[in-house]
């Protein structure tokens, strides 16, 4: 169906670039992850940006959803958004390079969360207007293409970084409304993705365009439609190698030309920072001596670092001497990537079965990893995309998979991730554990070597009979089950609901455990966050030996799970 059009730049046309950009993304994501072969070909180019934008659409349907705004008839869009119905123009888009930033992944989505911050840089600049025209859409066309440059360590042509570029040197040409110049800036961004095979030697070895620009032209084909309601033509691009590489598994590659000789680095390095422009000015030097493929996006206080490097640790070591990383994700290039010469492994073996599970901190990440699992970690509201599942599912490598979502608020995210996954082959149950500690109790009857449907029985009948609670603190003023609570008071929930305030940590937690087991039980499983003390832990443990003679004790180190402690009682 087409999309009604929108004259002006306005917060709904952001939010329907973006949802565009997030399902045309999600088309091409496998072509796009196929062509990957520069900076490295780790095939996850158009997953990255699917992530990317991802977050950014989440970041936009918040501020939608925090104005309370009735989604109005789009009619014909020949008028701009009313400042009174809803965000303004720059809540939208900084709202969508906010997202974008926080939520980058790899090289190309955190070059793409730089050009959409850089878009937001001059229309945020407009102050609360209630959109903009053709020529506001050609200056932040331009200044996004330049921001970008910038945060690359060591541009290259032939990449995504040519493409912007090109795209708004084609917008320059044009003096029209909002659709003219979207289509120009597409038109001119195709044409300089056609000729990136004869910039860059391992594109033309490889017989394939650059898989950031085709990302990057795929956003802008998204644009177009935002304001034609239609969306351009598919690509007239090099796909004979292509097409087998999306039908089969992506071919070996050429590695691209390093300074490494020939490996180049063995980790992907990424994190979050929260730091001064003085700071980060450092640690762009150090990172350019430690690594390649560098980049560096943000501003105002919260940067995205993006390197390759051999020595990971001194990566997120540079970081903490230029203020708080956070998010840190690092990923090891397996052989068959861009780092690797004709001598590599062939592929391994896909396993026969698998557990992932969301977890809430470090301390259960390890858990669960020496029990087996393939964990995704979960920040305190910071939850999982179904993307993120999707990737976790995939890097498990195994025929079956058991997914564990560990969180209530999870499982409509977990069960899309699972039906994604089903469509490429992949045998995904899903066990609907609303807490970490009954994916604890799943993963202890989990044995691989049983039929996959008994073992996903015996695995949902464990985490099914273990009762789940938490004590977390009040952030603020609230009605709840137990009462109304004040921001600081102490919190017990059992099974998701409040059964208990109080002003003690220990006292709460006491009351919380002795509720659980007036109904019986075997094992209590106590899971301590960081700002727990360990006496709560040694108090519950000698209350259960002293009231409880049948019941054993087993107390975890959870890391930062965001509650101040997690109960299970099976």
């Amino acid at each position: 169906m087409a999309q009604v059009p929108q004259r002006f730049f306005d917060a709904l046309a952001v939010r329907t670039w973006c949802g565009l950009s997030l399902r045309a993304l999600g088309r091409a994501r496998e072509e796009i992850d196929a062509i990957n072969v520069y900076p490295v070909a780790d095939g996850d180019t158009g997953t990255n940006l699917y992530l990317t934008v991802e977050s950014a659409v989440a970041a936009v349907e918040a501020v939608f959803a925090a104005h309370e705004v009735d989604e109005r008839p789009r009619g014909t869009g020949e008028a701009p958004l009313d400042a009174d119905d809803g965000p303004s123009l720059a809540d939208a888009v900084g709202a969508m390079a906010h997202g974008a930033l926080i939520g980058a992944r790899g090289n190309s989505g955190t070059i793409l969360a730089q050009l959409l911050r850089g878009m937001a840089q001059v229309l945020t600049a407009r102050g609360d207007s209630a959109h903009t025209e053709g020529p506001g859409l050609r200056l932040a066309l331009r200044h996004a293409a330049a921001s970008a440059r910038q945060a690359v360590a060591h541009p290259v042509e032939g990449t995504v970084l040519t493409v912007a570029s090109a795209a708004a040197d084609a917008a320059d040409g044009t003096e029209g409304d909002c659709a003219e110049v979207a289509r120009a800036a597409y038109e001119g961004a195709r044409a300089a993705l056609a000729a990136t095979p004869g910039q860059l030697p391992v594109l033309e070895r490889a017989g394939v365009v650059d898989a950031g620009g085709h990302g990057l032209v795929t956003v802008l084909a998204a644009l177009v439609e935002t304001f034609t309601g239609r969306a351009p033509g598919p690509l007239a691009l090099p796909h004979a190698r292509v097409e087998h590489a999306v039908r089969e598994e992506p071919p070996a590659r050429e590695a691209p030309p390093t300074d490494e000789g020939e490996h180049g680095p063995a980790f992907e390095v990424i994190y979050l920072l929260e730091a001064e422009d003085a700071a980060v000015a450092r640690l762009r030097q150090r990172l350019d001596a430690l690594g390649d493929s560098l980049v560096v996006v943000g501003g105002d206080g919260l940067w995205n670092v993006h390197v390759h490097v051999d020595d990971a640790g001194a990566a997120v070591e540079a970081g903490v001497e230029a203020g708080r990383p956070y998010r840190i994700r690092i990923t090891h290039f397996a052989h068959g990537d861009a780092h690797t010469t004709g001598t590599e492994r062939p592929p391994r073996e896909r396993t026969q079965r698998a557990v992932v599970a969301v977890v809430p901190g470090e301390g259960l990440a390890a858990l669960y990893a020496e029990a087996g699992a393939t964990t995704l970690l979960a920040r305190p509201g910071e939850p999982p995309a179904s993307g993120e599942l999707v990737q976790a599912v995939r890097r498990a490598h195994a025929r079956e998979v058991v997914l564990l979502p560990n969180d209530a608020e999870l499982r409509h995210t977990a069960a899309a991730a699972a039906e994604q996954a089903r469509t490429e082959g992949i045998r995904v149950a899903l066990i609907p554990t609303r807490s970490a500690v009954q994916g604890i109790a799943a993963l202890a009857v989990h044995e691989p070597e049983r039929r996959f449907d008994e073992d996903v029985v015996a695995m949902t009948s464990a985490a099914g009979a273990t009762r789940h609670a938490e004590v977390t603190v009040a952030e603020r003023q609230s009605w709840t089950t137990a009462g109304i609570c004040q921001a600081g008071d102490v919190l017990g929930l059992i099974d998701g609901d409040v059964a208990v305030i109080g002003a003690d940590v220990s006292q709460v937690a006491a009351t919380v455990l002795d509720r659980m087991l007036s109904a019986g039980g075997e094992l209590v499983t106590l899971v301590l966050g960081d700002e727990a003390p360990q006496a709560v832990a040694d108090r519950l443990e000698a209350r259960v030996r002293a009231a409880y003679l049948a019941v054993d004790t087993v107390v975890y180190r959870g890391g930062r799970q965001g509650a101040l402690l997690l109960v299970g009682v099976e």
